[in-house]
């Protein structure tokens, strides 16, 4: 057996000498066991009264001897215990019969994969504690349905939210602007939080509110990848079950046109669709690997879609937006 499997069975021993032992501190007429104690103790008492016989006067022993008889009968018993317990080791409740369980299991079989495969960016975000995946979830789909809304960001956050806590709009106005202004650690909302270990379902409803703002801002951002003329390149990375995608935005002046070049690493097969300005370009791949899409414009528009499909991850696309200041 396996080391795990040798020390459980020390310990199981250990268990069972430590009750057999206190047993046995019971006269040793009253302890049995199965495998030769009990007849152990009657050969040794059945010696001994033949040697009383042939000898013709009473055994007696001196003071201090009895404990010695009692420990070299313990010791006995303890190593037949061993040899039992070797010999037969004992079973977990669920064992039918002995068996060797491995010293590791396959790495991909313990990892903690999220069941949905764009979970795992939850990492990413700067949360004081994490959400339920359904929460999650839901925050994700509803902050890509409004991405391309034109409405202030304090209104979309709200919108985004709403859905868990539809009569109080006005408490999320409230913290929304909180949001907004605030890092989490100097919203009131969140200051009070009980502890880092505590549970999203554990949180009053203010706290809630205030956690689930802060997470709509933030994967509101994530999804943005703003081009400026300061700033013609963007990089982005977001985390999957996979693996993690990462995105490259550039834009290129070429003298009476503007190119918009995005190059992606995929951690899967997958499509890339590039979309605005009237225009589309797209780009497939059958298995990990670097796909890259252009367009051409005479002049960039305020905003492009950029879309990206994962059959093996999920079946909703994940979608940003690359908004332009140019």
């Amino acid at each position: 057996m396996n080391s795990d499997s040798e020390s459980l069975q020390h310990q199981f021993l250990d268990f069972l000498l430590t009750d057999n032992v206190k047993n046995c501190e019971q006269p040793l007429v009253e302890c049995k066991e199965n495998d030769g104690g009990e007849n152990l103790f009657k050969e040794a008492a059945t010696s001994k009264s033949d040697q009383q016989k042939l000898r013709g006067t009473p055994q007696t022993f001196q003071l201090g001897e009895i404990p010695t008889v009692q420990e070299r009968f313990q010791a006995v018993l303890k190593r037949r215990l061993q040899i039992q317990i070797q010999d037969h080791p004992p079973l977990f409740p669920w064992e039918t019969k002995l068996t060797d369980y491995p010293d590791f299991v396959d790495e991909p079989s313990i990892a903690l994969v999220p069941t949905w495969g764009w979970m795992a960016q939850q990492s990413k975000l700067n949360l004081p504690l994490p959400l339920p995946e359904r929460v999650f979830r839901q925050l994700l789909e509803q902050c890509q349905a409004l991405l391309t809304s034109s409405v202030p960001l304090g209104a979309k956050l709200v919108q985004v939210v709403e859905s868990f806590f539809p009569t109080e709009s006005q408490t999320l106005n409230d913290i929304a602007g909180l949001v907004l202004r605030s890092t989490y650690r100097s919203v009131d909302a969140l200051e009070t939080m009980p502890n880092i270990q505590s549970e999203y379902t554990d949180l009053l409803p203010r706290q809630q509110m205030a956690l689930s703002l802060l997470a709509a801002k933030q994967l509101l951002e994530n999804l943005t990848l703003p081009l400026s003329s300061t700033n013609p390149v963007v990089e982005r990375q977001w985390l999957t079950s996979v693996g993690t995608l990462n995105i490259r935005v550039e834009c290129q002046s070429l003298g009476n046109l503007t190119k918009l070049l995005v190059q992606a690493d995929l951690p899967t097969k997958g499509i890339m669709t590039l979309q605005g300005n009237g225009t589309l370009a797209t780009s497939q791949s059958s298995s990990p690997e670097s796909l890259s899409v252009e367009l051409y414009c005479r002049q960039l528009s305020q905003t492009y879609t950029l879309e990206f499909e994962f059959p093996e991850i999920d079946e909703q696309p994940l979608l940003f937006l690359i908004s332009s200041t140019m």
